[in-house]
């Protein structure tokens, strides 16, 4: 019996990857870092995300051959103000003119959808950015209005998660007490814009940290215990989700808890330093797999479940010229070259005629055209239903 109910998990994963290719994934998004000397142009890294469907993408600049060339191609783009130029969009003068060279001149053939101000202004200590963040983002917002461009692009910051004084259990979560002044203007800025907080997080840094103490499945989404929140009785099974939460819970402390949490960055390096436990190709496939199967889900987070959370994975590409230690060139999903430097499950996502996607030993093909895709969709539905209702059937027989 236990080999039995071993074969029908296998055959639900495989049924949920068949339909992660049927229906996509709208809530994921990727991180297009260029800090390399080996990457392939703008226009040949949008045949790659075209051809994998990925639709949505943040870079970290507002480089012009990557605006033009992503020009009509439907892909979602978020771009970035770099930290430093920041001080210089304070003036709305300076921000209206940046609006008018680095965002009007290709909006809206580009999909441009959001500015992020700043990428984690605050790394501890110094609250001089963060303070800095309030003033352009409210500049660059100004523009945008003036513009007519503001209903379709927000203006955010992303944080790290060293914003947070305590994050565990989630509902303990809370902000640092020096950012007490400027966090709240951040928030207020952010609710009257509806605009989205979002949050870099990584459970792999916890996980590094502490590998004694953190279990490996918990940061990685795999079967786990988990743990229970001991306040809300909430059930936490992955890192992810209990960072976030922790983060709305930190919001509504502050008053803001009806905004929106997104995670513009989170990922798993395929390589480190010896140090650096944990960083292995086989860590980082799990994580992102999974990440991509909860994705297909459209989960949310235990405190939000109906909430379609949305999810920016790091990085599309390993760059080499990122300083720091081997993990911070080993992040990307593909090698410059374009090569996977592990499958994740993103090639049952490919656009051309036939896709084959490889899980463990199985190998699914599907046909792109779109009345097959259609027969495809249906027969599927079929027969998870015949599925389901099989799985019930013996269940109640073993009870």
């Amino acid at each position: 019996m236990a080999t039995f109910f071993g074969r029908i998990a296998f055959v639900h994963t495989l049924l949920i990857f068949a339909l992660f290719f049927s229906v996509g994934v709208e809530s994921l998004g990727i991180n297009y870092g260029q800090v390399a000397n080996n990457l392939p142009p703008p226009e040949q890294v949008l045949e790659l995300l075209k051809s994998y469907r990925i639709t949505k993408a943040r870079i970290y600049d507002t480089n012009p051959q990557i605006l033009t060339a992503f020009a009509n191609s439907g892909v979602d783009l978020i771009v970035t103000v770099e930290n430093e130029v920041l001080s210089d969009l304070m003036d709305p003068q300076q921000a209206l003119q940046w609006v008018g060279t680095h965002i009007r001149p290709y909006f809206p053939a580009t999909r441009i959808t959001g500015i992020a101000v700043g990428n984690e202004l605050y790394t501890g200590g110094d609250t001089t950015l963060m303070a800095n963040v309030v003033h352009a983002m409210t500049a660059i917002h100004a523009a945008l209005v003036q513009m007519g461009l503001d209903s379709y692009i927000h203006v955010s910051t992303p944080s790290s998660l060293a914003v947070l004084a305590e994050s565990y259990p989630p509902s303990a979560g809370s902000f640092q007490p020096e950012l007490a002044g400027v966090m709240p203007q951040i928030l207020q800025f952010l609710q009257s814009t509806k605009s989205p907080f979002w949050i870099n997080a990584y459970p792999y840094f916890a996980y590094k940290d502490e590998p004694n103490n953190i279990s490996l499945d918990y940061v990685l989404f795999n079967p786990n215990v988990g743990m229970v929140d001991p306040y809300t009785k909430l059930h936490y099974d992955n890192m992810l989700y209990a960072q976030v939460d922790a983060v709305i819970f930190a919001l509504a402390r502050m008053g803001f808890g009806g905004l929106e949490v997104r995670v513009s960055e989170t990922g798993w390096p395929s390589k480190g330093d010896p140090n650096e436990i944990g960083a292995t190709v086989q860590n980082a496939a799990v994580y992102n797999r999974n990440i991509l199967r909860r994705q297909l889900a459209n989960e949310g987070t235990p405190l939000r479940p109906s909430f379609r959370l949305e999810i920016y994975l790091f990085a599309l590409f390993n760059e080499d010229l990122k300083p720091g230690p081997t993990s911070e060139r080993n992040f990307g999903l593909f090698q410059p070259d374009e090569t996977m430097v592990y499958n994740v499950g993103l090639s049952a996502l490919s656009a051309t005629s036939t896709s084959t996607m490889s899980y463990g030993s199985v190998s699914l093909t599907s046909s792109a055209s779109s009345q097959v895709a259609k027969m495809g969709y249906q027969s599927l539905v079929y027969w998870m239903f015949v599925y389901l209702l099989a799985f019930q059937v013996v269940s109640r027989r073993s009870v």
